[in-house]
């Protein structure tokens, strides 16, 4: 018989989903801002790959097209249309502004990892 999961549980599991989903909307302006730093110029096609590779993030080809635009109106990304392979059709590739670093250094210096104290006890449990 499946464990039926309780009130308790239900809504811990609901807050967590919560929170992730808000995590990764705020998070993910840094994530390929970081992206991009890192492979610039790149193509839309590497950023989606990198997102998830990096992540494990599924985002919609929708969700991410509206958050480069977004990332470019507000002068963080800039885009260059060049000519894709043997095609010859345009192809943008997008590289950060001055203000997109600006912005990338600013997150980075401000990040903070969520501490794990679990193991402290059984840290100072050996050291007496």
């Amino acid at each position: 018989m499946a464990h039926r999961p309780t009130e308790t549980e239900e809504w811990l599991s609901d807050r967590v989903e919560s929170w992730v989903d808000t995590y990764k909307k705020s998070m993910l302006t840094p994530v390929i801002l970081a992206i991009v730093a890192a492979e610039q110029p790149t193509g839309i096609a590497r950023i989606a790959e990198a997102v998830t590779a990096e992540t494990g993030w599924t985002v919609t080809e929708r969700g991410l097209y509206r958050t480069l635009k977004r990332l470019e109106d507000s002068g963080l990304l800039s885009t260059a249309e060049v000519d894709a392979p043997r095609t010859g059709a345009k192809r943008k590739e997008l590289s950060l502004t001055r203000l997109g670093e600006g912005l990338l250094s600013g997150i980075r210096a401000n990040l903070v990892t969520v501490p794990d104290r679990t193991d402290q006890g059984s840290d100072r449990a050996r050291r007496r």
